[in-house]
């Protein structure tokens, strides 16, 4: 999967059920302008970031035979791996250390807050652009360097 600065606008892949906030999330995308591809397991989440251009991935905790851990695990071979968020009922001090230190972007907290859910989401697809052009840059040696 390609992807071109500037020219993408914030895109996401909700994992998951969310049978309660999964409208909220619809609106919160279609009021930023952004795209959201769903997905509720395994095969059909990488089908769909094997097919889309996603730059976030918003997983819950736990999934049938799937968990955030392993989402990440799964998201790192990926040519260009999308940024990973975490929801959870049970979001505390513990699982926001865990997924930060494993490599996760953030987690929300549930029920979601949409300003929470809108600076998380913005920031995550900052990061994946930053690092993916950091990522693409030639390193420019100078004469003499060895």
């Amino acid at each position: 999967m390609k992807f071109n600065s500037g020219e993408m606008p914030v895109s996401a892949l909700l994992l998951g059920e969310f049978a309660d906030e999964r409208v909220l999330l619809q609106q919160i995308f279609r009021k930023c302008g952004w795209r959201l591809f769903e997905a509720s397991d395994r095969r059909r989440a990488l089908h769909a970031l094997e097919r889309n251009p996603v730059r976030v991935v918003i997983a819950e905790t736990s999934l049938p035979s799937w968990d955030w851990r392993k989402v990440l695990h799964d998201l790192r071979k990926l040519p260009v791996p999308p940024q990973l968020v975490v929801t959870s009922r049970m979001a505390d001090d513990h699982l926001w250390a865990e997924v930060l230190n494993i490599g996760g972007f953030d987690v929300l907290a549930r029920p979601l807050d949409p300003d929470e859910v809108e600076r998380v989401v913005a920031s995550a697809s900052r990061h994946f652009e930053t690092s993916h052009l950091r990522a693409a840059k030639p390193v420019l040696r100078t004469a003499g360097a060895a």
